[in-house]
């Protein structure tokens, strides 16, 4: 890898890690089909939850996935130098926040398997603009172009065990909008007109 590619590469993590915690937040807030509305563009993403292996605590990441005969995919673009890929090796007991429900699951690499890049290529069509910032068209490349040019990403199988309801999971801030509504409402209502100087 060359220094360039090493501070792209710098560069795309950086962005990423911002714009999970912002994509996170969405959730939290209940938008969580919003922000899966337009798969071509900002892809499909799910919210993972996984557990610290060193500090045992629980951890999300949102990252994209593609659903493939009733099982869950998803990939480590950084490859196994990724914490939350590194975590779900560690303890494979996880936690997804799907559009339609929570779950719980369990992770699989299956990237050695002989079905990767088929798998591989439907996670990243289902990525929309982010496969496109690593150099990856899903749609035009061939099959050997696209198994090179991610021969370092782990593919990742989520086989879901059970549905999850309670506090805790998506949508766990919703009670922001209304208390928002009932502060902000009245203010914009009620504010002071200014008068009009006609000189």
């Amino acid at each position: 890898m060359t220094n360039i590619t090493q501070q792209t590469e710098a560069q795309l993590r950086q962005g990423f890690h911002y714009f999970n915690r912002f994509v996170l937040l969405l959730w939290r807030l209940g938008l969580g089909k919003f922000i899966n509305a337009w798969p071509e563009g900002s892809g499909r993403i799910m919210v993972l939850t996984h557990t610290g292996r060193r500090s045992g605590l629980k951890r999300q990441t949102p990252v994209n996935y593609a659903i493939v005969d009733g099982e869950l995919y998803c990939m480590a673009g950084f490859g196994k130098g990724a914490d939350w890929y590194r975590n779900i090796m560690a303890e494979p007991s996880v936690e997804v926040w799907l559009p339609d429900g929570w779950w719980a699951g369990r992770a699989e690499d299956i990237s050695d398997n002989r079905g990767r890049l088929p798998l591989l290529r439907e996670v990243a069509i289902a990525s929309g603009y982010a496969a496109r910032a690593f150099g990856i068209d899903p749609h035009t490349m061939s099959d050997e172009a696209l198994g090179e040019a991610t021969k370092s990403y782990r593919l990742i199988r989520i086989h879901r065990t059970a549905e999850r309801t309670g506090a805790g999971g998506p949508g766990d801030l919703a009670w922001v909008w209304p208390l928002a509504t009932f502060i902000l409402l009245p203010m914009v209502l009620f504010r002071p007109r200014r008068r009009r100087r006609w000189f």
